[in-house]
């Protein structure tokens, strides 16, 4: 399915704005600032999360609006069943995040029922460099698209682990009854999501290493840090008590994992290649893992390409192109320059400005 309509409503710099795209290519060019990417965001949030910026759901709506904003989809594909989807929040309870889907109300888990989403932004060129928290949710949304049960146990380890912590933190001691039930739920939750990582680890890998040599660095992936052993991960919470009680946090745990990402060519861990080169190993990846989840869904994700080709030389523009379109998907790409994508060809081509989309 693909994205035939958009309405903005009170969302980011839009007060009210409708977009129309056919299946391919959707091209959004514009000054810096025009409002392109704020697009991009909102079509992200039509699966579970907090979109590609990932912030509060507060920050979205239009900062001199009435407060709330709302995101309405509709999505076509061939065999022409459309379905109606929309997410938002109300000035009333600008963090509640409200998800209907053909009208009902629904749960934010059900948007990946209907659609996946992978995206590259600029923020992601340091991926590499910064905090594992940031590979983590990076990796865990390709594993979404692969598993969709996913993003349920993950938010359920999260829940008990919080409240673990809190229940440490009490002075006058944790419950053991209430403790040991927080662990046994972490442990249920946490042994399927690092399963369910090394799982994709292992498809993705596979399709990386089947991919013929071009113009896109190869990428090796496994995760390091915390890993599950031969010691199971309840046992490993229990034993830790005292530790993470005095750290403040769980020491232990699939949350303390870590994505380690190397230019396959040059054996070199990706955060010490080049700027150029850690976008590429970005590239093949998320390239690699849509081709994956078309073969295995039979579903090709929609692609959300922010500021792509302006870092890529006419070589790797035209690769990606090509690539890209073999992928049978929609695929968001945003420019400041129309020169940059004339090589794709047949496209929906809509330029930005002032709050805007108006077909170029």
């Amino acid at each position: 399915m693909y994205v035939s309509r958009l309405a903005l409503t009170d969302f980011r710099s839009y007060p009210d704005a409708t977009l129309t795209a056919g299946a391919g290519f959707v091209v959004l060019t514009g000054e810096n600032g025009a409002g392109k990417t704020n697009i991009l965001e909102a079509i992200s949030l039509l699966t579970p999360g907090r979109g590609l910026r990932g912030v509060a759901l507060s920050e979205m709506a239009r900062g001199d609006g009435p407060g709330g904003f709302a995101v309405a989809a509709k999505l076509a594909s061939a065999t022409g069943a459309d379905v109606e989807i929309g997410t938002g929040a109300s000035a009333a309870a600008p963090e509640r995040r409200q998800v209907r889907i053909n009208g009902a109300t629904a749960a934010a888990a059900a948007l990946s029922e209907w659609l996946s989403i992978l995206w590259l932004t600029p923020a992601m060129d340091r991926l590499f460099s910064e905090a594992a928290s940031g590979r983590r949710r990076f990796f865990d949304r390709l594993v979404l698209a692969l598993e969709p049960g996913h993003g349920h146990h993950a938010a359920r380890y999260e829940a008990a682990m919080r409240a673990r912590n809190k229940l440490l933190a009490e002075p006058e001691g944790a419950d053991p009854a209430w403790l040991a039930a927080l662990e046994a739920g972490m442990a249920e939750h946490g042994a399927a999501v690092a399963e369910a990582r090394e799982r994709t680890v292992a498809a993705l890998g596979e399709r990386l290493t089947a991919t013929p040599d071009g113009p896109f660095a190869r990428a090796g992936l496994a995760f390091g840090g915390w890993r599950p052993g031969a010691t199971p991960l309840l046992a490993e919470l229990r034993a830790s008590r005292a530790r993470d009680a005095a750290a403040g946090r769980t020491l232990v745990g699939p949350h303390r994992s870590d994505l380690a990402v190397t230019h396959v060519g040059k054996q070199q861990p990706a955060e010490r290649c080049s700027t150029g080169e850690q976008k590429a190993l970005l590239l093949g990846i998320v390239l690699a893992h849509a081709e994956l989840v078309a073969e295995r869904t039979g579903r090709p994700p929609l692609l959300l390409l922010d500021e792509v080709a302006a870092h890529l030389d006419p070589l790797r523009r035209a690769a990606l192109f090509d690539r890209l379109a073999a992928m049978d998907t929609q695929v968001w790409m945003t420019g400041t320059e129309t020169a940059l994508f004339e090589g794709i060809g047949a496209a929906t081509r809509l330029h930005v400005a002032h709050g805007i989309a108006l077909p170029a």
